[in-house]
């Protein structure tokens, strides 16, 4: 079953016609509104060098459940 996702506001305009896999193996610059400062800052801090690298670091998906949690609370 094919998946279509609009992403074109999510990604910089040099990736918005590539692949989920180049995507994923792209640099966190590849999102709008990330620049090489932060690739520089991501994999220097992190070790963080690809989207895909940055999508499952452990300290990302805590924070995210976090975030997802307190939308449910109250």
């Amino acid at each position: 079953m094919a998946i279509s996702v609009n992403l074109d506001k999510a990604l910089d305009k040099a990736y918005e016609n590539s692949t989920l896999e180049q995507i994923l193996a792209a640099p966190p610059s590849a999102l709008a509104g990330l620049t090489e400062a932060h690739d520089k800052a991501l994999a220097e801090g992190l070790n963080i060098k690809t989207i895909r690298d940055l999508g499952s670091n452990k300290y990302f998906a805590v924070a995210g459940v976090l975030v997802a949690l307190s939308g449910k609370t109250g």
